[in-house]
């Protein structure tokens, strides 16, 4: 691969991050530069977004975290894949919905580390696959697992 392909495919995954920080949060950009069939994996929670909810997770995290920032710490370009080492960093600003109930914000700042998988083709994004830190975001939120109920369960 040509050094300005390698450039055009980080390009594309730069633009998706410009998109979804917490002074543009631009939705239709966003989805924009999917390919027509292209997903988008909450690997971590089991979900994948495609057509009009690709954009699902980018509201969803701007209303948590309204000012949400993507620290880029390292990409690794390979091919027509690009993976990203970053954190993302904001203020716990709004409601937490859990199984539970909602977790009122308290105002914690957020720094969850993640790794992303994007697969660019033909100038479009034909996968994403995000691992979100989900453990280190409870952790940060003051959400302490149940071990005694699982425990209790498993009984």
């Amino acid at each position: 691969m040509s050094a300005d392909m390698s450039d055009d495919v980080v390009a594309v995954v730069r633009a998706a991050y410009e998109a979804a920080e917490g002074g543009v949060l631009d939705v239709e950009r966003f989805r924009g530069l999917f390919a027509e069939d292209g997903v988008f994996n909450n690997v971590v929670a089991g979900e994948s977004y495609r057509g009009e909810h690709l954009g699902d997770p980018v509201v969803s995290m701007g209303q948590l975290v309204p000012d949400i920032h993507r620290e880029l710490h390292r990409f690794h370009v390979m091919g027509n894949v690009v993976a990203v080492e970053l954190a993302i960093r904001g203020t716990f600003a709004g409601p937490f919905e859990t199984p539970a109930g909602v977790v009122q914000p308290t105002s914690a700042k957020l720094d969850v580390p993640t790794a992303d998988f994007w697969y660019v083709e033909d100038g479009k994004i034909k996968e994403f696959n995000c691992y979100f830190g989900i453990s280190a975001l409870l952790s940060q939120l003051g959400i302490q697992p149940d071990f005694a109920s699982a425990v209790a369960a498993a009984a």
